[in-house]
């Protein structure tokens, strides 16, 4: 796939690529794509793993920069580089040793928020501001029956974050200073959930937003997968099916990515290793209003997505048995890499990470 792999370089090189002469091999650049897009520095651009002395599973990931990153995972685990992967710091809260870290927010290299899952009590919200010198525990669930997925920013105040349903309906907490402290909203807004649906703590990414107000939520585990959306910071929402494999516990949407407020993702399938998972991909361009299945999603099942920066086409989608790129916005995937990702993000400047099982970690280089 040398266009794929052409593009991958591009991305992998930073912005200064976009100042080199572009190669004759290269794929034309797609109207509207940033100018780098066209240049072919190695066929051999992807993935390259990171040292991270850890043997932790990371499902939470916040890209910064090409520099900085932050991870979270299992046994309360939380790494952060500020040299590009070369050295992890482990600034794990202390006493988390117990706790299992989904999702981790990063406002930059020194303020990030970390959710921990898990029914009652398990679930629990940290919070750092010195990069993780300090944690401070900001929320811990008092519901029982609430078993906490994801959570999102829309700036650096606003945030929300996703449990379960609860009396057959999702639950949303919020936050309008940063993390610093959280209300559950009421829930007369949201729909009722179907008999056993549920969100996939996978990736961190079953609850995206974009913009200053609209997040969306992806759901699985029962008859229809769904998304969820809302255009008033998770007030009010309405769901839409997707074409996703649903019907079993294990299928269903297992990430989102919006470039804008319009253009969406979708991923998942089934998770079981011995299950295929055709039709596993979906696009929106209405704000998750409609999804139209993707006319060659990725063969497996995938975790997790993201949206190449400054690209109206290109993204990446991640899972056990391997990676994927599209180039024209979702509609096709071509797998350049089959190591094991749950989780993947990309920061403003190019700087794209994955993570996942026994301490992977890996960003996208030439």
């Amino acid at each position: 796939m040398v266009a794929g792999a052409a593009v991958l370089a591009t991305m992998a090189a930073g912005p200064a690529a976009a100042a080199r002469p572009a190669s004759s091999t290269a794929a034309p650049a797609r109207a509207g794509e940033p100018a780098s897009a066209a240049a072919l520095s190695t066929p051999d651009a992807g993935w390259r793993l990171k040292d991270s002395g850890s043997t932790a599973r990371f499902r939470g990931l916040a890209a910064v920069s090409r520099t900085t990153a932050w991870v979270a995972g299992t046994a309360g685990t939380v790494l952060r580089s500020h040299d590009g992967g070369k050295h992890w710091s482990d600034i794990s809260p202390p006493g988390a040793g117990a706790l299992e870290f989904r999702d981790i927010e990063a406002f930059d290299a020194r303020r990030a928020v970390v959710l921990a899952i898990g029914e009652g009590e398990a679930s629990r919200v940290l919070r750092t501001e010195d990069a993780g010198a300090t944690w401070t525990e900001s929320f811990r669930n008092t519901e029982p029956r609430a078993f906490y997925d994801c959570l999102t920013f829309f700036d650096r105040r606003h945030g929300i974050a996703l449990s379960d349903p609860v009396d057959g309906r999702y639950r949303i907490l919020s936050t309008a200073d940063g993390g610093r402290s959280w209300r559950v909203l009421p829930t007369k807004g949201m729909p009722p959930a179907q008999q056993g649906e549920a969100a996939f703590a996978a990736s961190g990414q079953c609850l995206v937003s974009s913009g200053s107000r609209d997040a969306w939520i992806a759901t699985g585990g029962a008859a229809t997968a769904r998304v969820l959306h809302t255009t008033d910071r998770g007030r009010t929402w309405s769901a839409t099916d997707t074409p996703l494999p649903a019907g079993d516990p294990a299928r269903g949407v297992f990430a989102l990515a919006f470039r804008d407020r319009a253009h969406g993702l979708a991923v998942g399938g089934d998770y079981r290793p011995d299950q295929l998972s055709p039709h596993a991909a979906a696009v929106s361009d209405d704000a998750g209003k409609t999804w139209a299945p993707a006319a060659a999603p990725p063969n497996a099942y995938r975790s997790g997505a993201v949206w190449l920066p400054h690209s109206r086409h290109l993204a990446v989608a991640v899972g056990p048995s391997g990676s994927d790129l599209t180039l024209d916005g979702g509609r096709t995937w071509h797998t350049f890499d089959h190591g094991a990702y749950d989780t993947v993000d990309c920061a403003p400047d190019l700087g794209c990470w994955a993570a996942g099982e026994r301490g992977r970690i890996a960003r996208l280089e030439p």
